[in-house]
């Protein structure tokens, strides 16, 4: 039987994805991004700034470079490429996502095989603690995840664009993190005010983060719990890639705090997520939801299964919007006559 040369090759470089993730990440972890920015391009000047040897850092250059990771070569010196910018660190830099990516998430695929025979989050079976409990108490961790978070939403610029958050509104940020997707919309709305609603760890990020793009007299930082209460009066809710981890009952109960806390018939609920098809999907959201079973146990759901559970809690869909990254709007409006779900 003759060999497919082909296949051989494509499976020998899925087989060694593992391997270049790494060599990016250690790319990140050594800043040497930042050292090519400052002038050092030569495998002497990038070992000295770094601590590693110079035949290590050849070595590792020579990969990244054939990679596209970075440009020039050994002999006449590197350059960054648009890639390695993204790594620089500074605002915005998906730095932060490489290392989380790089380390405490790398170590929750480790135990993928278990994670799928049980459905437990490889984090959890990797560290003794679900994910959200063990940022609780390692800050540093938790504001690392905040920024990549932030560093992934890169779809947030072009919410204002499918829906109308003018008016005079008051907009309540569901799990809203450091506030990035909130004063995204305040500055496109500058007659409109906001709540952000996250766990109580989470409110220094936000309140640093939004006193310094829209100012904190047009927002109100609320420190708790989505799934057992809401700030009430709401003319928008929104939840943003925060329910991926939660159990279907956890989310109609968000959605319900929400349609009783509406400020009126007018209110409108926004969900915000990658959605899954079993049929002919493409790479990136089987990707991030097969990583969220690994890190969270938790998992995407598909457009008509957010439409039952925002219709148990008392809403029904009456827009659906493509945003950038595959990520999918679904608007609701309260559907009339009824008391959300208890």
């Amino acid at each position: 039987m003759t060999a497919d040369l082909k296949a051989l090759q494509e499976a020998v470089e899925m087989i060694s994805g593992g391997w270049r993730a790494q060599a990016v990440h250690t790319a990140a972890k050594l800043r040497l991004p930042d050292h090519i920015e400052a002038g050092l391009t030569t495998d002497a000047e990038l070992a000295a700034a770094t601590g590693a040897k110079e035949e290590g850092i050849r070595r590792l250059m020579r990969l990244l470079v054939a990679m596209g990771l970075f440009g020039g070569s050994h002999r006449a010196g590197y350059r960054n490429t648009p890639v390695s910018a993204t790594l620089l660190d500074r605002p915005g830099t998906l730095r932060d996502m490489c290392l989380l990516y790089g380390e405490e998430f790398y170590t929750a695929w480790g135990h993928a095989p278990e994670s799928l025979g049980t459905l437990t989050a490889g984090f959890e079976l990797a560290f003794g603690q679900p994910l959200y409990d063990f940022l609780d108490g390692h800050p540093d961790l938790a504001g690392r995840f905040q920024r990549a978070m932030v560093a992934g939403n890169l779809f947030f610029d072009h919410v204002p664009e499918i829906f109308d958050f003018s008016g005079g509104k008051t907009i309540v940020d569901c799990g809203g993190g450091n506030g990035h997707l909130l004063s995204v919309i305040l500055q496109a709305a500058p007659d409109a005010r906001g709540r952000l609603l996250d766990r109580d760890h989470v409110i220094p990020l936000a309140r640093a983060h939004l006193s310094r793009t829209v100012g904190l007299d047009r927002v109100e930082l609320v420190g708790g719990d989505m799934f057992q209460a809401v700030p009430e009066g709401g003319d928008v809710y929104l939840f943003c890639r925060v329910l991926a981890g939660w159990h279907d009952d956890d989310a109609v109960a968000a959605f319900a705090h929400c349609r009783r806390g509406m400020a009126g018939p007018s209110s409108r609920l926004l969900v915000l997520d990658r959605m899954v098809v079993d049929e002919d999907s493409t790479v990136l959201p089987a990707l991030w939801d097969l990583h969220l079973l690994m890190t969270t146990g938790g998992r995407h759901r598909s457009v008509e299964e957010f439409t039952t559970l925002l219709d148990r809690a008392g809403w029904q869909v009456e827009r659906i919007a493509s945003l950038p990254m595959e990520t999918t709007a679904l608007v609701a409006a309260p559907r009339s006559g009824e008391a959300a779900a208890r």
